[in-house]
């Protein structure tokens, strides 16, 4: 059976000294999904403008379905500017307001989600109040609520994010983002306390933390679950994260044990982190 997953969030052009190249995690997880066989479809918006034109040519050299994209004539199609002097510390600035601020409710994003095996969502997308209720009119239906925080200063709140953590079954959280909670809450920054206390505090099934270099691990009833990651020599590090967790959802959707949903997650976020860009063309048996 093929898994039904759908993204909510942006798209956009990461406008690199190099030359401007497609992006956006939701968009970075579709992509990756699609190749690895899922039916995966993006909730998003573009400007009716030639940037948002070429995503859309884009996306459509994939095969990928495009009807839960929505079109605006008042807001422009998402860039960010990024430095990557540093490759394994990419650094964004976040152009705001853009198309996907203002994602609309409709029947159609609406049936798609309820249909679906598993909902990725996160914190940037929602940085607008307009999109922010779209997705939590979403968020009532019981599938599979994979909620990938991926902070991007200074375009979250934590007041959100705590509204957000009550409808998560799955929570993706990297290093960095860790620490974050931990300030919040007020706890210590270890692993195992701000895991802890996530899982007591709201009602999910797991947590994963990546680690970068160093991995990954889930966080599961107490019990930690971690893997060493695979060396490559990195190119950038754009869209590795988004690699890791759509391999994370494919193996997780088919049940398999989490030491090896861990392995392949860290297996294609290694295999994108060791190419240039976030939006990898590639099939299942290159990795």
């Amino acid at each position: 059976m093929q898994h039904k997953v759908v993204i909510f969030g942006e798209m956009l052009w990461d406008c690199l000294p190099s030359g401007a190249v497609p992006g956006g995690a939701p968009m970075n997880v579709t992509l990756n999904l699609h190749q690895l066989g899922l039916d995966s479809r993006l909730i998003s918006a573009i400007g009716e403008d030639s940037d948002g034109q070429k995503l859309i040519e884009f996306l459509a050299t994939f095969n990928l379905p495009l009807n839960l994209i929505q079109h605006s004539s008042e807001h422009e199609t998402s860039r960010v500017l990024v430095n990557d002097g540093d490759p394994e510390n990419i650094k964004y600035t976040i152009i705001s307001p853009v198309a996907w601020d203002f994602i609309q409710w409709n029947t159609e994003i609406d049936e798609a989600v309820a249909i679906s095996d598993a909902f990725v969502f996160g914190t940037l997308g929602v940085r607008n109040s307009k999109s922010l209720t779209t997705l939590l009119k979403l968020l009532r239906h019981k599938t599979k609520r994979i909620f990938d925080v991926n902070f991007r200063p200074p375009y979250y709140d934590f007041e959100i994010i705590e509204t957000l953590l009550g409808f998560t079954d799955i929570l993706k959280i990297n290093e960095d983002e860790l620490e974050i909670f931990a300030d919040y809450f007020d706890i210590e920054s270890s692993i195992k306390s701000v895991c802890g206390y996530l899982d007591k505090h709201f009602p999910m099934d797991l947590i994963c933390v990546t680690l970068g270099a160093k991995g990954a691990l889930i966080y599961k009833s107490g019990e930690i679950i971690q893997h060493d990651g695979y060396k490559v020599k990195v190119a950038d590090s754009i869209g590795a994260g988004d690699a890791f967790l759509s391999g994370f959802i494919k193996t997780y959707l088919e049940d398999q044990p989490l030491d090896q949903v861990l392995d392949f997650a860290c297996k294609l976020g290694a295999f994108v982190a060791s190419k240039k860009g976030g939006t990898q063309r590639y099939e299942v048996s290159d990795l």
